[in-house]
């Protein structure tokens, strides 16, 4: 395909890694390096075939990984009078530096400062689906790895062992665009389940993913979840609403 999906302006690998810890439910001073790893070289698989242009920073990880794993599994000999220490030490230092950063980052998000001139602009709260619509839970907002999850479940459900091939001359990446706003400007929001209308095939998926992620990075949708592994829905950016309502 001649249209890929920076990956690098969404989320980076520490991003993955902690979500794939998170996910888990894993005590980071003890990452279990085996799960991770496989974990990790999974989701780099998947986010190729879903076209993603990887940053190298995150076959740069994958190494590390692996280089981690390698020493767990065959540790060397320390020299007399030395210690050798764990050898997950500098990664785990790394993410909670990471983390902390991060954290730091959301807190100026979430200040509305000088009338929000001054520091990024937080996102606005998200507007309830319909009353008894998905029992009214509390909508967040998800990041790129929850998408890929509900993806990649989607595809895991298909059962074909085929590669996933795009026809270019049946299909436009921007067309998919283009139906998805028309039905957020008819309905306001939709779920993944609506949104895809049961039309199952690899090619339709693959380009919804791609547009979600256009549509994200424009900042014209906003994707949200009801609670950890509930239905995800999709919903007009206040900026859209307020251009066209």
């Amino acid at each position: 395909m001649d249209y890929e999906v920076k990956l690098d302006i969404f989320e980076g690998p520490l991003d993955l890694l902690l979500y794939l810890i998170k996910k888990n439910e894993l005590d980071i001073y003890n990452i279990p390096i085996a799960l991770i790893t496989k974990q990790y070289l999974e989701y780099i698989d998947i986010l190729k075939t879903l076209n993603l242009d990887l940053a190298g920073e995150y076959l740069v990880l994958a190494a590390t990984l692996v280089h981690i794993k390698s020493k767990l599994l065959l540790p060397e000999a320390p020299e007399e009078g030395e210690e050798e220490g764990d050898p997950r030490q500098e990664l785990v230092q790394q993410l909670l530096e990471y983390q902390e950063f991060k954290d730091a980052s959301q807190s100026l998000q979430a200040r509305e400062v000088l009338e929000r001139d001054v520091f990024i602009r937080g996102s606005a709260p998200v507007e309830a689906p319909p009353p008894g619509d998905d029992d009214n839970q509390a909508w967040q907002e998800i990041g790129l790895f929850e998408l890929v999850d509900a993806f990649r479940k989607i595809l895991g459900n298909l059962g074909q062992p085929e590669l996933m091939e795009i026809d270019l001359d049946r299909t436009s990446l921007a067309d998919r665009i283009n139906e998805i706003m028309d039905q957020l400007q008819e309905r306001q929001s939709l779920t993944f389940t609506e949104l895809l209308k049961g039309k199952l095939s690899r090619r339709l998926i693959i380009y919804t993913f791609m547009a979600l992620l256009e549509l994200v990075k424009q900042r014209m949708i906003r994707i949200c979840q009801a609670g950890p592994f509930g239905v995800i829905r999709l919903f007009l950016a206040v900026a859209v609403e307020e251009e066209h309502g």
